[in-house]
């Protein structure tokens, strides 16, 4: 049976589910109501990736773990499409939510884990900037087996630095006529902040 994003859509394939504790739907029943699921829930509070060029979705993540009294937020369930997947366009959906984060809600804390196991979320949160902060072993209990948990964060006083080597790295001039990055977005967050 196809996937249901197949049916609606720019797919997500199955490997991308694999450390997510949801699998891909199969029935649009269920697919429904998983939608309004999210639609009614504040925490995590799930946000769309619209295609500019073809107005259509291409991928969720949330804010999730809330908590307001000591400024901490969680980035969380990201699910990118194909299409979405490794893109300029991804970047620069990640780069408009730390900016929400830090400069409208001014939270001192921005976290991101993952799935010891999950090396693309793992390179991801290290690409964009976010600090490795340790391996919560045993962390939780998903799809039958134990999950080790990476944590990485962010923090406010880093996001000055770390905002200008996304700045620098979405800019148009950093791209060639084809679209390829001249220079690495790793390459401007250790040239921003150097060791």
């Amino acid at each position: 049976m196809r996937l249901l994003s197949q049916l609606h859509g720019p797919a997500s394939s199955a490997q991308h589910w694999t450390y997510l504790s949801i699998t891909p739907f199969t029935e649009r029943n269920d697919f429904h109501q998983y939608l309004a699921d999210m639609m009614a829930s504040t925490d995590p509070y799930y946000l769309t990736i619209i295609d500019k060029a073809s107005n259509r979705a291409v991928g969720t993540f949330a804010l999730m773990r809330i908590d307001t009294k000591n400024r901490v937020i969680e980035m969380g369930w990201v699910i990118y499409s194909d299409e979405l997947q490794q893109t300029r366009q991804a970047t620069e959906a990640q780069y408009l939510v730390m900016k929400y984060v830090f400069e409208t809600l001014k939270y001192r804390r921005y976290e991101w884990k993952c799935d010891h196991l999950n090396q693309p979320s793992r390179q991801a949160a290290k690409r964009l900037g976010f600090t490795y902060e340790g391996t919560f072993r045993q962390a939780v209990v998903y799809k039958g087996r134990n999950r080790d948990t990476d944590w990485f964060s962010l923090l406010d006083k880093e996001w000055p630095d770390k905002k200008q080597a996304l700045e620098q790295w979405l800019a148009d001039s950093n791209f060639d006529a084809d679209g390829q990055q001249l220079t690495r977005l790793s390459q401007l967050h250790t040239n921003a902040n150097p060791l």
